[in-house]
């Protein structure tokens, strides 16, 4: 087990990004000796979680008054794309317990305290959609349901959950995220799918759960940026809802990226293109064409990122909600990195061969995990071009709420 010690820290005892991101280069070699077990399982290994619980990686995006770092959506990419450089499924559990996180900072402070006060190291995983159904009664909710694909749901002792927020009459009125402890919640292994399968992204169920009123928030609300929390100072806090909610998918996708560039090149003055004179692929002016393109398209995914996660940050720290055709340059600036970062994995994977596809070689399971995560709904490409267009015409026929 590697276990992260003796650290020096930022201001105010909080690791600067290059810190984390030392941390992080400590224990790739362990994620990624796990990540073959991980996909077997279809969990996570307890020793990576460990090692990035010791390093701080589940502190990024929780309250400074619970021994969190509170940091940026930057940092957040930062930490979720060095541990992707590793392990897909371990960067994707880290980004969203991370983001979960910031969501629970969202909540009244009662309802922090619920999650924090006793346990600062406590997890939550996550599902938005409102796939449930709620009973007012006095003092909060009853509520029951299934929520499919809560990522890293073996190791979150919390669970941030969408519903139908109803009236006395049972008439929905809202659509609200609440805060349940994953002991009120029954458990099914549902996620058998073909990559990032150690995100051990299964379904939570509720059957008549209580939730009190103040574990409740407003999505609608949390979309025009008028969250829970009483901590209106906390910077972190202030950032735009799904702008951040979106953005944080990619990290994984960038490490992912970046893997895969190591590995074609690393292996380029030793591999011959099959079929050909060539002895080694570095030769090759067509492998240079493929690995300069895929390298363009994987630093262009690159300044999107950091250019929607600076614009996130800047708003909050000015405590200025960003307007609808800047949330929506988001959604598409989302997709455009995912778009791109798919299309360089393929390019790269027929560049290097077939070879590509071998058990062994974990090229494959970097193109699987990409491949699935570049098709969560709210990363969709055509989506978020579609929003950003219909903003930049500034028409009202618009086809999403999470904006």
């Amino acid at each position: 087990m590697t276990t992260v010690t003796d650290r020096s820290f930022g201001t105010g005892g909080v690791p600067t990004t290059a810190e984390l991101l030392a941390r992080i280069a400590e224990i790739q070699p362990l994620i990624r000796k796990n990540a073959a077990q991980g996909e077997q399982d279809r969990r996570v290994v307890e020793e990576s979680i460990q090692a990035c619980r010791d390093a701080g990686l589940f502190k990024v995006a929780q309250p400074k008054r619970y021994g969190g770092y509170e940091t940026s959506m930057r940092t957040m990419l930062d930490v979720s794309a060095g541990v992707g450089e590793a392990d897909g499924g371990t960067a994707w559990v880290v980004a969203l317990l991370n983001v979960c996180a910031w969501m629970t900072g969202l909540f009244p402070q009662q309802a922090q305290d619920d999650v924090w006060a006793d346990d600062p190291d406590a997890l939550v995983s996550g599902v938005l959609t409102p796939s449930s159904e709620s009973r007012r009664v006095e003092g909060g909710y009853q509520v029951t349901g299934r929520w499919f694909w809560n990522s890293g749901s073996y190791h979150a002792s919390w669970a941030v959950l969408g519903i139908p927020v109803t009236d006395d009459r049972g008439e929905v009125v809202d659509q609200g995220l609440v805060l349940v402890p994953r002991s009120d919640l029954a458990f099914e292994e549902t996620w058998f799918v073909a990559g990032m399968k150690s995100t051990g992204s299964n379904c939570l169920t509720a059957t008549d759960v209580f939730v009190p009123d103040h574990r409740v928030i407003s999505v609608p609300q949390a979309i025009e940026g008028n969250y829970g929390t009483e901590r209106t100072e906390e910077v972190m806090f202030r950032s735009p809802f799904v702008p951040f909610l979106a953005l944080v998918l990619t990290g994984t996708q960038l490490g992912l990226g970046r893997a895969a560039l190591d590995i074609v090149r690393a292996n380029a003055g030793k591999k011959p293109v099959s079929y050909t004179f060539y002895t080694t692929q570095a030769d090759s002016v067509a492998f240079q064409l493929q690995l300069a393109e895929a390298a363009m398209m994987i630093d262009t995914a690159h300044l999107h990122a950091y250019r929607a996660a600076d614009d996130i940050d800047r708003a909050a720290a000015a405590g200025e909600y960003p307007d609808y055709l800047a949330r929506a340059r988001v959604r598409a600036d989302t997709g455009w990195i995912v778009d791109h970062i798919t299309k360089a994995i393929d390019i790269l994977l027929t560049a290097h061969g077939a070879g590509s596809f071998a058990e062994a070689n974990p090229l494959q399971r970097i193109w699987r995990d990409s491949a699935v995560a570049a098709r969560h709904a709210v990363a969709t490409p055509a989506i978020g071009y579609e929003v950003y267009g219909k903003a930049l015409l500034d028409r009202d026929d618009h086809i999403t709420p999470l904006v």
